[in-house]
């Protein structure tokens, strides 16, 4: 390894390149990582925190409302769209400084400027000749928007995290997470929503009554969800924004939101020149410990379109790291990830669908309960919370939790760590619930409704 620059050289500083080149040189290795954009990657810049930031904003307006019936009285609101975008940009600059700290008290060297690699053990930085004994990809994955006429009026969530100014009206195009909780957040900000979906039903993937949920909640908060409907061209009126839908239809609206995919931020690294084996979409093809086709370069997080999730890129780079430079024998485990949807009401999953654990289990129990938290007995509010248990009758373990509701992210994270055990329904049954919360409900469903 002498002969290189550095034992491990990493192309992006996300939440995977930091971890991995962090871990990496505490155990000792010569570690380098570029970064050609900002520090702390998607997550921390245009993703999870900047996100849940404007989700916490979106939801004061149905605090406002509930207030009353609390006896509180409170005037009319008023909403100062450039106080949230000033102070969500103070919070990321504080997390780019913590990245950068992270880093230089690593003595990891960081290269601010773009690397392509040029060999398998030397890269292009910024004009600068760099070897490396390995390479770490972890450029994570960029926001798709396709072909269609005037599709250079729209913007992507990257974009919607600086807009200067609340549009009245919004179109969201997409039926994943992104879509639905920027649809929650500028309606819950007070745009007129309107959100189209080319399938039958938004949220692909997702449990079936997790989907229909949502889709009901979304609604009765006023936005307009439209299933299996698409853009066919925008065209510019002066500020206003005329979406002609396939149907012939036409949409009038202030901005267009694209939120119908995500892609492999591969292009320009000069993986053509070193022969790295790419899929279909462009993700990285990796074996299971980060290794590509050429042995001496890796990748992990988004770019190699397994789970697009930071908690993820970071347990692999982990592993990865402890695997190359602490001569452990690390796997990434991705079975009961748990997962939150930041969309109003938000989503908190774990484990099996009910279709899949049909599929894996044959025979299965079903519990769900849907009802009004308790906090809407006064409000009056339509609000209703769902959750959903799935066992495997023959081992009774649990294999499924599903919750939309408030702070359903919060409750699913200990649901996680029961499955990952491997608890049982009677082990559930047995738990002493917390009174009164919505969480008790996980541990006093009773009977199934469906097996």
């Amino acid at each position: 390894m002498a002969d290189f620059d550095y034992d491990l050289f990493v192309i992006g500083a996300g939440s995977g390149g930091v971890r991995g080149s962090r871990m990496a040189a505490g155990y000792g290795a010569r570690v380098a990582v570029a970064e050609e954009r900002f520090l702390g990657g998607t997550c921390v810049n245009v993703g999870c925190i900047p996100k849940k930031l404007f989700s916490y904003g979106a939801h004061y307006s149905e605090e406002f409302e509930d207030a009353a019936a609390y006896g509180w009285t409170v005037g009319e609101p008023t909403l100062r769209w450039k106080t949230l975008i000033d102070n969500k940009n103070k919070e990321i600059e504080r997390l780019n400084g913590i990245y950068r700290k992270i880093l230089e008290n690593n003595n990891v060297r960081l290269y601010e400027a773009r690397a392509t690699i040029t060999d398998v053990h030397t890269l292009d930085v910024g004009g600068e000749t760099v070897t490396a004994e390995n390479i770490l990809i972890a450029t994570g994955s960029w926001a798709t928007v396709p072909d269609f006429p005037g599709n250079e009026h729209v913007i992507t969530s990257l974009e919607a995290f600086f807009l200067e100014d609340l549009p009245k009206r919004a179109l969201i195009v997409g039926g994943g997470y992104i879509a639905v909780e920027f649809a929650g957040i500028l309606n819950g900000f007070g745009a007129r929503v309107t959100q189209l979906y080319r399938g039958d039903m938004i949220l692909r993937g997702f449990d079936s009554d997790v989907q229909t949920h949502l889709a009901d909640e979304m609604r009765k908060k006023g936005v307009d969800l439209r299933f299996n409907e698409n853009v066919a061209s925008i065209e510019k009126t002066g500020d206003v924004l005329v979406a002609t839908l396939e149907d012939g239809s036409t949409i009038e609206t202030d901005r267009v939101l694209y939120a119908t995919g995500r892609h492999a931020n591969t292009s320009g690294l000069g993986l053509e020149n070193v022969g790295v084996e790419q899929a279909r979409n462009g993700a990285i093809v990796v074996d299971d410990r980060f290794r590509s086709s050429v042995p001496n370069i890796y990748a992990l997080g988004d770019v190699i379109d397994r789970f697009q999730l930071t908690p993820v890129a970071i347990g692999e780079a982990m592993a990865l790291a402890g695997n190359l430079f602490n001569g452990q024998d690390l796997d990434m485990n991705y079975t009961n990830i748990p997962t939150a949807v930041f969309s109003n009401p938000s989503i908190g999953t774990v484990g099996l669908t009910e279709d899949a654990a049909r599929k894996e289990f044959g025979e299965i129990d079903v519990y769900r309960s849907v009802f009004r938290a308790l906090k809407h007995t006064l409000t009056g509010s339509e609000e209703r919370t769902l959750m959903k248990l799935i066992v495997d009758k023959a081992s009774d373990r649990v294999v499924g939790c599903h919750m939309v509701g408030p702070d359903a992210g919060e409750i699913t994270q200990g649901l996680g760590i029961a499955l990952k055990c491997g608890a049982t329904k009677a082990q559930f049954d047995a738990t002493v619930g917390i009174h009164p919360t919505a969480a008790e409900e996980f541990v006093t469903m009773r009977e199934p409704v469906s097996n």
